[in-house]
């Protein structure tokens, strides 16, 4: 074993707790988060053997880990927000999805600066969101559940919900509006 790959041990075993947590707070299905986990991980072993060292590892491996996660909330988004919201009185599992645009990181530098822009705003705008809408947008956009399993699991009515879900889609869609803007200027 080179000395490098004891490093990459080393920082997976130092890492790896504090990974999961972070992770599983913001998935709540126990597999997609291992999943992601284990890509993160992968996708630090392929760095980590590059000529360019990465400073601050463990900062590094949660931006990843941060923009694994959306890509994971990117892959479920169906159709633009407005088109939904006129639906949500037919089927409230489908009403206030945020509809994020994020450039791909395989577009080149500028494209991949945007999309780091755009992911670290969404997890700040997250951030100041109340509690309870928060945990209503992350378990019915990043976890999948319905609204219906929601209501069963909280105790709290599917239009109490429906109501905590757009006032944090109204606030996020605001909040990235400005960086979006900022971005294509």
């Amino acid at each position: 074993m080179t000395d490098r790959d004891r490093e990459i041990d080393a920082t997976v075993v130092r890492e790896r707790g504090r990974l999961r947590d972070f992770i599983r707070r913001r998935v709540g299905d126990a597999g997609d988060a291992e999943d992601i986990l284990q890509d993160v991980f992968q996708e630090f072993v392929q760095a980590y053997r590059l000529p360019e060292p990465i400073e601050q590892v463990s900062a590094w491996l949660f931006r990843v880990a941060r923009n694994r996660i959306i890509d994971r909330f990117r892959k479920r988004r169906e159709q633009p927000l407005a088109d939904i919201e006129r639906e949500a009185l037919d089927d409230p599992d489908q009403a206030y999805r945020l509809d994020l645009e994020l450039p791909s990181h395989y577009d080149g530098p500028e494209a991949a600066y945007a999309r780091r822009v755009l992911i670290d705003a969404l997890w700040d705008a997250l951030d100041e969101l109340p509690a309870n809408q928060r945990e209503i947008f992350i378990a019915h956009e990043l976890d999948g559940k319905s609204f219906k399993t929601l209501a069963r699991e909280t105790g709290v009515g599917i239009n109490t919900l429906l109501a905590r879900k757009r006032y944090a889609v109204l606030h996020l869609r605001e909040r990235l509006r400005s960086i979006d803007g900022a971005l294509d200027s």
